[in-house]
């Protein structure tokens, strides 16, 4: 018999429980959090006067808050239990976006979602997103594509809805409802959370490296910097469309309501895009896999701003939304299978930290040229050059580990 299906049919029915608990879990939190405030842009703009670049700040301490809470929360996972730090960033980000909606200056805003960001959501995302990949000795980029795939249908999702009900009850109340929402549905899937048992047969502990070892002929250390070098610039290109679609529609004349369906479809296909690089990375290998839907997000976020038509913008963003949804996929199997496991939830809010710092400046950067400009040429400018940097960092990489390789064969 094969050993990778040996180990498959032997590894525990209830890994299938985490990954789809964990694929709603971070459906809510990351919606929220990622992009989820780009609907309330022209609310907070009608009430308070305040320009696209001061709102988007907003969503920038949001990701600040949590890249630096991925880190800490991730290195709290290696020692604690996923449940426990899951709990806490559940009820923290509930009663952040509760206590939102009595705010009336800019900075209570940044301080509350920098709190759901830091302890709220970053106690979610990397605890997670590490103990799925811990679950599955065989076949990881499947479970990691298909949790991930809930983080896309919350991006999706989450705004659309998030429309809908400020269209019917106001931003204030649309607020607390998503607090009440998020309470709801996350504290009992936090309670079906539970750690990977350990390997205690011999099969399986030859399946594995050891805890502590590099599965690539670099260090940890140095992997983790690449990575994350590559991932702020991957980062900056991906949360333009992400924080910028819907505005940018909304200028083309067309509504919010249908400005943020645009976004939902977007995100729906996404869902089949991560799931299908998931197994892309099992099949060609993770850095194979982030270099091709790196590669397909680069090339087309530029032309977002050529589409004026409603059915334009549908179609163009089926076809963006499916490989942009790639990246995030393949760069969680990257730090999965290029870091030992005793590192891994460390190393993976390292990496995502990194990866929310691209977030927040793309996403900025986009309030702040269109503010300078008038339009949205530059800020997707910028996302197309960021890409292109991030495509040269992760080659390089590639071609480092294989040299690497094929001078330890030779040896």
């Amino acid at each position: 018999m094969n050993l990778a299906t040996d180990h498959s049919a032997t590894e525990p029915a209830y890994r299938w429980v985490i990954v789809f608990a964990s694929a709603i879990m971070l459906a809510v939190a990351m919606g929220v959090m990622v992009n989820g405030f780009s609907v309330f842009f022209a609310p907070l703009r009608d009430e308070f006067g305040w320009q696209r670049g001061a709102v988007s700040l907003i969503n920038f301490s949001g990701l600040m808050g949590l890249a630096l809470g991925g880190i800490v929360m991730g290195r709290i996972a290696d020692r604690a239990t996923t449940r426990t730090v899951c709990l806490t960033g559940t009820v923290t980000l509930g009663v952040c976006l509760i206590a939102s909606a009595w705010a009336n200056e800019l900075w209570q805003f940044y301080a509350l979602y920098f709190v759901a960001g830091a302890m709220g959501a970053g106690a979610i995302f990397t605890p997670l997103v590490a103990n799925v990949g811990n679950w599955f000795r065989v076949g990881p980029g499947l479970a990691i594509g298909i949790a991930s795939a809930g983080q896309a249908l919350g991006q999706g999702g989450v705004p659309f809805g998030t429309a809908i009900l400020i269209g019917s009850y106001g931003w204030r109340e649309t607020l607390v409802l998503l607090g009440l929402i998020t309470l709801a549905i996350l504290v009992p899937l936090a309670l079906l959370i539970r750690q990977p048992p350990k390997a205690t047969n011999s099969n399986a502990a030859s399946a594995s490296m050891p805890d502590d070892v590099s599965p690539i002929p670099l260090s940890a250390n140095i992997t983790i910097i690449w990575l994350s070098a590559a991932v702020v610039f991957c980062c900056i290109c991906m949360s333009v469309p992400l924080m910028h679609l819907v505005p940018l529609i909304q200028d083309r004349g067309i509504s919010l309501e249908d400005a943020g369906s645009v976004i939902f479809i977007m995100l729906l296909v996404a869902i089949v895009g991560r799931v299908f690089f998931g197994k892309l990375a099992d099949m060609l290998g993770a850095i194979q896999a982030y270099m091709i839907a790196s590669l397909w997000q680069t090339v087309m976020v530029f032309g977002f701003i050529q589409m004026n038509s409603l059915s334009s913008f549908y179609i163009y963003a089926i076809l963006y939304g499916f490989g942009y949804a790639g990246v995030m996929t393949s760069i969680l199997v990257c730090v999965r299978m290029m870091t030992p496991l005793s590192r891994r939830a460390t190393a993976l809010g390292i990496v995502t930290l990194f990866g929310w710092v691209g977030h927040a400046i793309g996403g900025s950067q986009g309030g702040f040229f269109y503010d300078f400009t008038g339009n949205y040429a530059t800020s997707y400018a910028n996302a197309a050059i960021a890409g292109t940097i991030n495509l040269i960092i992760v080659g390089s990489l590639f071609i480092t580990i294989n040299k690497r390789q094929a001078s330890l064969e030779t040896i």
